[in-house]
């Protein structure tokens, strides 16, 4: 058994009894591990608290790891990098539940990759402390691909369309899994850019859940057994007012 100390980003957890939560979390030394955490709904007093597992929070835990164990169990947690407005604001809230899915749908292997756990602490960071956000969940996805390997080849980027499969431009616009005119048109406007930038797009609301639409399919294309996530309705549903 080895004892470890690492950073770690709730993904998801889920109820496992009336008192215990098996969670999911992205550690930096580890890379994506699961966890049971036992009790953590009945004590109060304990140094584990059910707060501490709503997704995406940023934690630093001592865990005990076994060799050869699904499941493994965190002695200790500390919540770090402490979100001021992710979940009191309820877009951010649906932005946040609807993204933990992606990326726990999307992350399959339990290797560590350190540019991916930044690039994620990082992302939730900007978005706690930005008020324009509503283009945030397209632009976390697309550069989310450059970690997954398929980000979109920019080489002939002056061509007339995007092939979703091969994950290049193209002229070939009669194929199937291409798209083009208007929606390639405003797929382009993320490509290259940072959340810095993302003021300066604009999208209607129509427009947004065409992109997030092609998005979604992009990553069905590319990632075998991927599910699309339970809360897009939600997500949809909130920037649709």
């Amino acid at each position: 058994m080895a004892i470890i100390s690492t950073e770690a980003i709730v993904i998801s957890a889920i109820k496992y009894s009336d008192t215990s939560l098996i969670a999911k979390l992205y550690t930096r030394e580890t890379g994506l591990t699961s966890y049971m955490i036992k009790g953590v709904l009945k004590s109060k007093k304990g140094k584990l608290k059910a707060a501490y597992f709503q997704p995406l929070t940023q934690l630093n835990i001592i865990a005990s790891h076994q060799e050869k164990r699904s499941l493994q169990s965190i002695r200790e947690a500390q919540v770090i990098n402490m979100y001021s407005t992710i979940y009191t604001d309820i877009v951010k809230q649906s932005v946040v539940l609807f993204l933990s899915e992606m990326i726990s749908n999307s992350i399959q292997e339990e290797e560590t990759n350190e540019l991916l756990y930044d690039y994620i602490e990082r992302s939730f960071l900007w978005l706690d402390s930005h008020d324009n956000i509503s283009n945030f969940h397209l632009l976390f996805l697309l550069n989310f691909t450059k970690f997954l390997g398929f980000y979109p080849d920019a080489i002939h980027e002056e061509k007339k369309g995007f092939h979703l499969i091969e994950g290049v431009f193209t002229d070939q616009l009669n194929e199937k899994e291409v798209i083009k005119g208007h929606e390639f048109t405003q797929f382009k406007k993320l490509l290259g850019i940072h959340f810095d930038s993302i003021e300066s797009i604009s999208f209607s609301k129509k427009e947004r859940q065409d992109l997030l639409q092609m998005l979604i399919r992009y990553f069905e294309l590319h990632l075998g057994g991927f599910k699309k996530p339970k809360s897009l309705e939600v997500l949809e549903t909130v920037f649709s007012r």
